[in-house]
């Protein structure tokens, strides 16, 4: 059990982040059960890399004098799971939004998606989605998306160390014309795998989105390592 001086002082949590949760949510929460437990008044709290409310998994959670080293943890190189649905486009490039295009499949083989992925190992030139909380001009970009306005995204450089299909499914090819892929990606800060969904489709001459996505590792922290809010929660009380 950590006590209320080791969480002052400073401590590095892992947690498993739920689905439909934003990371602030996260942090939110750590913290108001922090005080809570302790008594409290006021906790530092932050955490080491964003997380999309559709994705799960590691969430690096500082408190104390360890938010001094988010920025350091933030830097560090990821690495994600997921899948990417091709055969269709969403304004998000993830499921947050609702499919707008629809692509044809019937050309894509599995060397030809194994093949594709060779032009996105090291480092690339992305556009980060519209749909992201980056800022132009002093405002979210995911404001001008949700006003419908049309605002230029420069695109920024990333490095993909690793990018690996782990599964096609084609099973669902004649019903919806739809292919799902796992793949596990190893990659810099600052790189979006909701952009990666989209250009792989490209590359593919079709069209992609990210229908499931979950971070597995920041630095030599691992999602195995890591526990849910619940478990969390019940250690204070334990």
């Amino acid at each position: 059990m950590i006590l209320k001086e080791e969480y002052l002082s400073g401590q590095v949590l892992l947690m498993d982040k739920p689905l439909n949760w934003t990371s602030f949510q996260v942090v939110n929460k750590l913290r108001w059960e922090i005080r809570q437990a302790f008594n409290i008044k006021k906790i530092k709290v932050g955490h080491a890399g964003t997380l999309d409310p559709l994705a799960t998994g590691l969430l690096v959670i500082c408190t104390g004098k360890m938010t001094k080293q988010i920025d350091t943890f933030q830097g560090q190189i990821k690495e994600y799971t997921g899948t990417f649905t091709l055969g269709s486009t969403t304004p998000s490039f993830d499921l947050e939004t609702e499919v707008n295009e629809t692509f044809p499949t019937e050309h894509i083989t599995p060397d030809l998606i194994h093949e594709a992925t060779k032009q996105f190992i090291g480092e690339i030139q992305q556009h980060p989605p519209i749909f992201s909380a980056l800022k132009k001009d002093g405002k979210r970009l995911y404001e001008f998306a949700r006003a419908g306005e049309s605002v230029e995204i420069k695109p920024r450089t990333v490095n993909i160390q690793e990018f690996e299909i782990t599964k096609i499914d084609t099973s669902t090819a004649l019903s919806t014309g739809s292919i799902n892929i796992n793949f596990r990606v190893v990659c810099s800060k600052g790189t979006y795998i909701r952009s990666l969904a989209n250009d792989f489709g490209n590359a593919l001459k079709s069209g992609a989105h990210l229908s499931a996505l979950r971070r597995t590792k920041i630095g030599d922290f691992n999602v195995a390592n890591a526990i849910s809010i619940e478990t969390f929660i019940a250690s204070l009380k334990g």
